[in-house]
This record gives C-alpha cells, sequence and structure tokens, in this order.
C-alpha cells in the first residue's frame, strides 16, 4: 500500500518509525490462523475480536514476535533484545520512562488501518498503584510470583485484520534513518506473505485431553482466610475508608498443554468483541471480555 514516495514524504515529516504496509489476499484466513503461522512463539500477541461490529470489535490484531522487551520490577527497568539483557537500571518514576519510551516513537497515522499500527504492547500490573501511591504498593517479599509490574514489548511487526471489510494487512515498520530502510520492509514483507502461504501440515492436536475437575484447582486463599477478609472489608467499608473491594483469589492447577490451546479453548467457549493471547516466553496471559474498559483517542 505504501509507495516510496509516500515513505519519504513521511520521512520528511519527522517521523521515526514508518509502517510498511501490504494488503494480502485473506479469504481461508483466520485471525488465529494467522497468528499460528506467523508468529506462535515468544514476544508475540493476538488481539482478536470474535464478535463484534463497525464500531467494537473491527480490527484483529497479531503481533509477530518483538526484538526488544522492557519489563519493570518495582523501580528496576529491564531492557531484553533478541532474547539477552542490554540494559538494567534503576528508575525514578517507571510511568515516566513508558511515557519517554512512548514519545520517542513517531508514527504516521494511515487511512484505512486502526489508531494502532505497531508499538507498545503489554500490561500494567495492579502494583503499579505503588508507583502513584507509595502507601499501597505491595509490602517487600510479597511477590510470590515474580512477574514485571509493567512489561511492554517494542511491537514493530503486525498483521491486522479488518473485520467488517475482510481485509488482511501486513506491516513492518522502518526506521526512516537506515540507508536502504524501505527495501528492507519490502524484502521482509516478501518473506511474511511466502510463510503465510506456505503449505503446512496445520496446527497439532492439543498435548492431553485430560478433564480437570474443580477439585484440582487450589486456591491461595483458605476458606477461614477468605470469610475474613470479607469482614475486615466490611469493617474498612463501615470506617468510610472504601466504598467497593474486589477479593480475587490465585488457583493453581498441574497444566500440560499449550497456552495457546487454552486461548482455542476460551475462543470457542466465550466469544467475545476483546479477546486476547499475550506469550512473553516464561508467562502467558489469556483472556475475553464484553467490552474495553479504558480507550483514549
Amino acid at each position: 500500500m505504501n509507495s516510496l514516495a509516500q515513505f519519504q514524504q513521511q520521512a520528511a515529516e519527522g517521523h521515526t518509525h514508518i509502517p510498511v504496509v501490504r494488503e494480502v489476499l485473506s479469504d481461508l484466513d483466520t485471525p488465529l490462523s494467522v497468528y499460528l503461522k506467523l508468529a506462535d512463539g515468544p514476544n508475540t500477541y493476538l488481539f482478536e475480536s470474535v464478535e463484534g461490529g463497525e464500531r467494537f470489535g473491527r480490527y484483529s490484531i497479531i503481533g509477530l514476535p518483538a526484538r526488544r522487551v522492557y519489563a519493570f520490577h518495582g523501580h528496576t527497568l529491564t531492557v531484553r533484545e533478541d532474547g539477552q539483557v542490554v540494559e538494567t537500571r534503576e528508575v525514578a518514576d517507571p510511568f515516566a520512562e513508558v511515557e519517554a519510551l512512548r514519545s520517542a516513537h513517531s508514527v504516521p497515522k494511515l487511512d484505512g488501518l486502526p489508531g494502532f499500527t505497531g508499538g507498545l504492547v503489554g500490561w500494567f500490573g495492579f502494583e503499579c498503584i505503588g508507583y502513584i501511591e507509595p502507601r499501597l504498593a505491595p509490602p517487600a517479599g510479597r511477590d510470590e510470583l515474580g512477574t514485571p509490574d509493567i512489561l511492554l514489548l517494542d511491537s514493530n511487526e503486525l498483521a491486522v485484520f479488518d473485520n467488517l471489510k475482510g481485509r488482511l494487512y501486513l506491516i513492518v515498520h522502518a526506521d526512516p534513518r537506515v540507508e536502504g530502510a524501505f527495501d528492507q520492509a519490502q524484502a521482509r514483507l516478501d518473506a511474511l506473505t511466502a510463510k503465510l502461504r506456505a503449505p503446512g501440515a496445520g496446527y497439532p492436536a492439543p498435548l492431553t485431553s485430560d478433564v480437570l475437575d474443580e477439585s484440582d484447582f487450589i486456591s491461595g486463599f483458605t476458606r477461614e482466610g477468605f470469610v475474613d477478609a470479607v469482614q475486615r472489608s466490611k469493617e474498612y467499608i463501615r470506617a468510610g475508608d472504601i466504598f467497593q473491594v474486589v477479593l480475587s483469589q490465585r488457583l493453581s492447577v498441574p497444566f500440560k498443554a499449550r497456552p495457546v490451546d487454552v486461548y482455542r479453548a476460551l475462543r470457542a467457549l466465550n466469544p467475545s468483541p476483546y479477546m486476547y493471547f499475550l506469550d512473553v516466553g516464561d508467562l502467558q496471559v489469556v483472556g475475553s471480555s464484553p467490552e474495553i474498559l479504558v480507550r483514549l483517542q
């Protein structure tokens, strides 16, 4: 979709990341099948709309493997590139660091594509409240899982489905400051198109057919501990300290299937306008929602 002249014009406007886009035939593809062909590994994601419309869930976005990953544990920032740690440092304000990363990316708006055509993708954990209100920070030594408070993939290669128009776009970011960047992006699009069209044996069957029972799950709460937490929550409400509380519990169970198979099962059981699968190698996030909590445009 991009011409060299358009690329040069966008570079002249001062953009640091320019999406180079190609539309490909997609009548035999789904967002999930494209994810399995082009991504299906660490530092990838799938944002899918199984049910939607013109306003809600119009686009499904597949993030191909990101080379660069930013992880914040407390006030420690770790940067990995191609799986190797390239930087570790202490930061005073993680949110300011994230804003600096975002501001360093100047990307042109492209007609006919979603507002997001690449950039930072990941999560902000509940523990981030400690960056805003230190009194609410988790006590030292309470990080049982060791997951980052903030994790962001620098997503520069994507596949985007327009579910309304039935079109698929492959997107590769090019740095206009690099000589030959446009031609390199076109070559990468050639490779992705060939990979997408290559015949394959299909995705393997799930690793296990075991059926889990509710009794197999282990809760991080005892029954007595949960009842006590409910009583203390009532006391906080009466004292005026809080007006709403959600008592959550972590459930654990031995697991042998591939994480993407969990997403496939959720997709079949609970299709929704907003489904997501995020794979960062040592952990995965799977979910589905009927609505977006917050959107800023």
